[in-house]
């Protein structure tokens, strides 16, 4: 069990670090976005290339996070009837979930996606639009996102087994600390009270005047 385990923990590693460095992909969507969108107002330039990475962005965000948000017990999760179960009844369901609908599901995606890569990249397949990208790169996050989230299941996997003979911690406890939920709630307040302040100040400077 010991192996497993130190496995399952290489595998969180991994996600781990993928999930932290695609983090910094959201800021520079946030740039490519910005930037296309006052060079198109101002100068009235577009480019269909700034727009694909956009998108292609976006699905590195979505397809290389998914077996990070899985580790971290972040998925939507239907599990209303489930909570009323005791932990090592939740804990099987959730071997039944992976074993049955997860690894089908994401292994069968993964395997229909490689020759859906392997073709585009083997013609170098480019955008139908002008100007666009090569469509490798984006068809290249399919696979490597379900492998990824895999991995993950497998990882959940070993860690439930674990849990049920005791000899790792509950893996479907939340992780210590505020949800991304509730940390950015309180961004979005702190941030609309410093608005509220700036406006107050404002105000006050003007009736000063």
């Amino acid at each position: 069990m010991k192996f497993f385990l130190s496995l399952a923990n290489v595998i969180d590693n991994i996600n781990i670090r993928v999930g932290k460095l695609v983090i910094w992909l959201t800021l520079i969507v946030v740039v490519v976005s910005a930037t296309n969108a006052v060079v198109r107002k101002i100068f009235s330039v577009s480019s269909n290339a700034w727009l694909e990475l956009q998108w292609y962005l976006f699905g590195a965000i979505f397809l290389l996070t998914a077996g990070y948000t899985f580790l971290r017990n972040e998925h939507v999760r239907v599990d209303a009837l489930a909570q009323k179960f005791s932990r090592r009844t939740q804990i099987y369901i959730e071997i039944i979930g992976i074993v049955l609908f997860l690894f089908p599901a994401c292994m069968l995606i993964f395997w229909l996606s490689l020759p859906f890569f392997y073709d585009s990249f083997v013609l170098n397949e480019l955008s139908s639009n002008t100007g666009g990208l090569i469509r490798w790169p984006a068809k290249l996050l399919i696979p490597v996102g379900f492998a990824l989230l895999i991995l993950a299941g497998f990882s959940q996997l070993i860690k439930c087994i674990g849990f049920l003979r005791g000899a790792c911690p509950d893996p479907l406890a939340r992780p210590e600390g505020k949800t991304a939920e509730e940390e950015l709630a309180e961004e979005i307040a702190r941030q609309a009270e410093l608005e509220s302040q700036r406006s107050t100040s404002n105000t006050a400077t003007g009736k000063g005047q």
